[in-house]
């Protein structure tokens, strides 16, 4: 008996130490990435505000893009599949350099600084994973852990970067293996998740939120068969971002050899594509479009022009994320989509990003947790039934070539399977 209760004293300390162990590497992880977070998000407003201020600045985004492509091949890391390469280091045990921060830090902000259309989440990804990596060679854990340290530095950075601390800590969970969420990094991701949102709040950082309260209709048969239809349709759009951006990567590859000459036309098309639209809506982030569109101002053809946009860009080897550019697509066309069936505009917005986000992603417990961190917890037959059916309707398309289909999305059966 007494040898049974020494037993469990031992196992329940092992765990206790192994909490103990996580929960203050999480922490340093939380506060050191969510301070780079922080000071990533100031440098992209000051950038963004200093571009709009003085529109001509766009006319520099070709030698920006030569000047990217330059930075990587002089630090040799021309090779850098970005995300991908974090989440194959999940997969395979790549090393990721440290090097690979500072780069999409400062190549990301003079993306937007310059007018290319991209996002910040996706740098962020890199800039976290990076620094976790590092912090797990630093502390010299073995490999299995060294990916646990990714995945934690991944949620620090997008807590930090996009104020959603719920979402943030089962994005890199759920990202790296569709199918299967990875427990084992459940209290690392969570603490540091927390730590690096709160250290962001610290700094100022103001998380996003957007309001669409007095507008959810109640969710009868009809409300969810439009939504069914909303779904439906924004699993389409995903697709097509994803084959865009594919498309867009191999064409500049196939007639232009030369990756200077690829970031110089990318920036030259932009440029003319500028003009033709008459406006820098398209150009950057885009957020401020996402606003616009819960106040129901929207142009119904603006999600088209959003991936035009994106997919020349990333494709000329700019840099920078997908994911705020996947809000403005499903933002734009779910605002579009509320007006023509008359189906409240607002919250068909709300839905129209968590779907495309869903189906560009795949994963829908992430996509769930933004919805409720986003737009509140009232419309949530809404964002489950959109989300549900956008991930079954998107396939194995995805933005991450790296990431791995683990499960069928069809049947009970294992595929493990790269996203086209």
């Amino acid at each position: 008996m007494g040898e049974k209760i020494k037993d469990l004293a031992l196992h329940a300390w092992s765990r206790i130490e192994l909490l103990i162990r996580w929960g203050l590497f999480a922490v340093l992880s939380g506060i050191f990435i969510g301070a780079i977070g922080s000071l990533f998000v100031y440098s992209l407003a000051r950038a963004t505000g200093t571009r709009e201020k003085y529109p001509w600045i766009l006319l520099f985004l070709p030698l920006a893009g030569v000047f990217i492509v330059w930075s990587y091949h002089v630090l040799h890391d021309e090779k850098d599949t970005g995300t991908n390469l974090v989440l194959s280091a999940i997969h395979s045990g790549e090393k990721i350099p440290l090097k690979m921060a500072p780069l999409i830090f400062l190549s990301t902000i003079l993306t937007h600084f310059t007018g290319g259309s991209a996002g910040r989440e996706g740098a962020a990804l890199q800039i976290g994973g990076s620094i976790g990596h590092t912090l797990g060679r630093l502390f010299r854990f073995d490999e299995k852990d060294q990916h646990i340290m990714i995945m934690c530095g991944m949620s620090a950075a997008f807590s930090s970067v996009f104020g959603t601390p719920l979402a943030a800590a089962f994005f890199s969970m759920e990202v790296v293996s569709v199918g299967i969420l990875h427990y084992s990094a459940l209290v690392p991701c969570v603490v540091s998740s927390l730590v690096a949102g709160a250290v962001a709040r610290y700094l100022h950082i103001v998380p996003e939120h957007f309001s669409i309260a007095g507008q959810i209709p109640d969710f009868t048969v009809s409300a969810a068969l439009i939504t069914a239809l909303l779904a439906a349709l924004a699993a389409g759009v995903s697709i097509l971002f994803c084959v865009a951006l594919h498309t867009a990567e191999k064409l500049y590859k196939h007639f232009l050899k030369n990756a200077y000459l690829r970031a110089a036309a990318g920036g030259i098309l932009i440029i003319l594509l500028t003009i033709l639209v008459g406006s820098q809506d398209y150009n950057g982030a885009g957020m401020f479009i996402i606003e616009r569109c819960f106040e129901n101002d929207y142009v119904p053809y603006a999600f088209l022009l959003k991936i035009l946009f994106t997919a020349l860009t990333l494709g000329a080897g700019f840099k920078g994320g997908e994911i705020v550019p996947t809000f403005f697509i499903g933002a734009t066309f779910g605002c579009t989509f509320g007006n023509l069936s008359g189906f409240s505009p607002a919250l068909c917005t709300a839905v129209g990003m968590g779907a495309v986000f869903c189906g560009v992603t795949n994963c829908p417990i992430t996509s769930l947790f933004i919805c409720f961190e986003l737009f509140g917890f009232t419309a949530m037959p809404y964002y489950l039934l959109a989300i549900a059916i956008s991930y079954m309707l998107s396939g194995y398309y995805g933005l991450y070539h790296s990431q791995k289909i683990v499960y069928s999305k069809y049947k009970t059966e294992f595929i493990n399977r790269k996203t086209h």
